[in-house]
C-alpha cells in the first residue's frame, strides 16, 4: 500500500493506519507527528465503542509497526506512541465533533469573543457555516472553527 509522495507524515501514517484500524474493530482518532525537543513523536490515538485498554494499544502499536517499517513514511528516527483519546478529548474534526455531540466541552479561542477566550457547554454541533455550537446554558454561541484554539471534552466529576 502506497502513501502519498508529498502529503504531510501524519496524512500519510493515516492512509496506512486506517485500514488496519477497520480491521482491528478500532476507530482512528487522530494521528500526530511531532517534535519535541530534539525527538520526533508519531502518536497514533485509537478509539472502540468499548473504550481502549493498554492490551488495545499494544495490539495496534504491533500491528502498525511492520507495516512502518515496511512503507517507511516517517523521514525521521522517531518513537512511535499508540493510545486512547481519553475521557477529556481533543475534537479536531468535524467527526470528533459530530461524536461528542450532547457532551459538554470548553473552548478555548485564540482571541476573546463576548469578553472571554474559554467557553464552557453543552456541544449542539456544527452549524451550516462550519462553526462550534455550544450552549453555555445563558445562550447559544456559534464560534468559527478559524477563532478555536483547542476544543477539548469536559468530564465533569
Amino acid at each position: 500500500m502506497a502513501t502519498k509522495k508529498g502529503g504531510s507524515v501524519a496524512d500519510n501514517v493515516t492512509a496506512l493506519a486506517q485500514p488496519l484500524a477497520d480491521e482491528l474493530g478500532y476507530e482512528l482518532w487522530d494521528v500526530e507527528y511531532v517534535r519535541e525537543g530534539a525527538d520526533y513523536y508519531l502518536r497514533i490515538t485509537i478509539d472502540s465503542e468499548a473504550g481502549i485498554t493498554i492490551d488495545d494499544c499494544e495490539r495496534f502499536s504491533r500491528a502498525i509497526d511492520p507495516i512502518l517499517d515496511e512503507e517507511d513514511p516517517v523521514p525521521d528516527s522517531y518513537h512511535l506512541e499508540v493510545s486512547s483519546p481519553g475521557i477529556e478529548r481533543e475534537l479536531k474534526t468535524p467527526a470528533h465533533i459530530a461524536a461528542c455531540t450532547g457532551e459538554t466541552v470548553e473552548a478555548r479561542l485564540f482571541a476573546p469573543m463576548e469578553g472571554s477566550r474559554v467557553h464552557r457547554g453543552t456541544l449542539l454541533g456544527l452549524d451550516e457555516s462550519g462553526a462550534v455550537v455550544i450552549d453555555t446554558g445563558a445562550r447559544q454561541l456559534a464560534i468559527p472553527r478559524a477563532s478555536v484554539s483547542r476544543l477539548t471534552t469536559v468530564y465533569e466529576f
